[in-house]
């Protein structure tokens, strides 16, 4: 059926000649230009971008729809930079606005999960001075010590940038140190949009685009693996998009270490860019679609529903996207301060593999390198599981 919808828009006179073209590209397994995803955005509509986003998503993971198990921790949103698309953070003359967690409370938070399936930790927060590199090599050698068998997923590269410099290690010696201490990858955060004009306006005071990619090149090179991220709907144009995607696929081309890309809406809630309005679903279903069909050597395509609502996150599995995040157990508040969908942002592994079941995909729970756990195709909760999950 797949193959006959994507023929089908061969076969359809109305579509332009630049379209049928890339069209053709697609069912060939051949890469895009940067012109062509350009032309994707200003020309592609809705349905025919569904169209072939979903031909290649379903190429590459066939019906399943991937989550995970895991919960965030946020020690502190004291951040020395200011983002202007930022709602989460405080700088240091306003910390009374903010939080700073003790060490101990976060080992709590961990301790919390005692006997609970979760797989992944995943720790951000704002770049806060006193925490530095060792403080936090050493928290995650203790949350190891107490959760061993736990995924840490720690920092983006703002935060790894800082750390490094200001404990005047280069990125490898940093990114090392964690790693023996326990982290096992990186998330995708701090990218934002890749062009030096827009990060000029948006977040000049924090890590350049040559910096990210560079520590997360390091990281892979380490044999850390990690996410990628793309903050659309604000001040950029389409062809910063397809810049900042382009950057990606060439790193992925070289280094193999990205598991995902996640395009992260832009929300203007409580931040100094809320006179721009956000972007519509519809355009945010375009996005992931143009997002899969660009960056062919990513194997995944995330939408993070804490941040765009369970409803657009099901509409998504239609336009290339084949995870959801996982159930987070409402442990985050960077998108909820800035006017996410989802205010109290937990699901239960039930309500997580209905979601999915609801518009026929398969449920499949995941660790964070895309291993699988648990198919939940035919799964009946027993009463205890819906109890603890």
């Amino acid at each position: 059926m797949l193959a006959q919808d994507i023929t089908s828009l061969l076969l359809n006179s109305n579509l332009s000649k630049d379209l049928k073209n890339i069209t053709e590209k697609v069912m060939a397994n051949e890469r895009i230009s940067f012109d062509e995803g350009v032309l994707l955005y200003e020309k592609g509509e809705l349905g025919f971008l569904g169209t072939l986003a979903n031909y290649i998503r379903e190429q590459k993971n066939g019906n399943n729809v991937y989550f995970n198990r895991n919960f965030h921790i946020e020690p502190t949103n004291i951040c020395v930079f200011d983002c202007k698309f930022c709602s989460y953070s405080r700088l240091l003359k306003n910390k009374e606005e903010g939080w700073e967690l003790t060490e101990e409370q976060i080992l709590d938070k961990v301790r919390s999960y005692d006997g609970k399936p979760v797989t992944e930790v995943h720790i951000v927060g704002g770049v806060h001075p006193k925490m530095g590199l060792m403080y936090f090599a050493e928290l995650i050698k203790k949350i190891k010590t107490i959760r061993p068998d736990i995924h840490v997923k720690a920092f983006t590269a703002v935060e790894l940038d800082y750390m490094c410099r200001k404990a005047k290690v280069s990125y490898e010696e940093g990114l090392k140190i964690l790693k023996d201490h326990g982290q096992n990858s990186l998330p995708g955060g701090g990218a934002e949009i890749f062009d030096e004009t827009i990060r000029k306006e948006i977040c000049e005071d924090k890590c350049t685009s040559a910096q990210w990619l560079e520590i997360h090149e390091t990281a892979h090179k380490l044999g850390m693996p990690s996410n990628a991220t793309m903050l659309y709907g604000h001040v950029e144009k389409f062809e910063h998009r397809i810049d900042h995607m382009n950057r990606l696929r060439d790193l992925q081309d070289k280094s193999k270490g990205f598991n995902t890309f996640i395009p992260l809406k832009f929300r203007n809630g409580g931040n100094q860019m809320s006179h721009i309005a956000e972007s519509t679903v519809i355009e945010d279903l375009r996005n992931y679609a143009v997002s899969r069909i660009y960056m062919d050597n990513f194997g995944h395509v995330k939408a993070y529903w804490p941040m765009i609502g369970r409803t657009t996150a099901q509409l998504s599995l239609a336009f290339g996207v084949d995870d959801i995040d996982g159930t987070i157990d409402d442990t985050t508040q960077i998108y909820t301060m800035a006017g996410s969908e989802e205010q109290s942002p937990a699901l239960s592994t039930q309500q997580l593999v209905e979601l999915i079941k609801q518009v026929g995909r398969t449920p499949i729970e995941r660790d964070t390198l895309y291993n699988v756990i648990t198919d939940y195709s035919n799964y009946d909760f027993t009463k205890e599981e819906v109890l603890s999950n």
